[in-house]
């Protein structure tokens, strides 16, 4: 099966958020920045990034969600510690 996962996380900056999860991975992985949008190319999946005025939306997509999960939530949670938002993921699965 494939498909994707998303969060909706509500905070008070989630363009700066955005931007520094993509400058992060970027010596990683291939990255696009703009102004309100982002992606992250990991070699096991995508995160496609969307800051609006407050929340953060993040889905991932490919064949790990789960990995794909764990990385960027740990990533946002260490650069949001002083006010750690809740992410929680929804999975929409489709059959190959």
């Amino acid at each position: 099966m494939t498909g994707y996962s998303e969060a909706i996380v509500v905070m008070e900056t989630p363009r700066r958020y955005m931007s520094q999860l993509c400058k992060h991975f970027e010596h990683k992985a291939p990255v696009t920045l703009e102004e309100d949008t982002g992606s992250i190319s990991f070699p096991m999946g995508a995160c496609m990034l969307r800051a609006e005025p407050d929340r953060l939306v993040m889905r991932v997509s490919g064949e790990d969600l789960g990995r794909l999960e764990d990385v960027v939530a740990r990533h946002l949670l260490r650069f949001a510690f002083r006010s750690p938002p809740d992410i929680v993921w929804t999975r929409q699965l489709f059959e190959s």
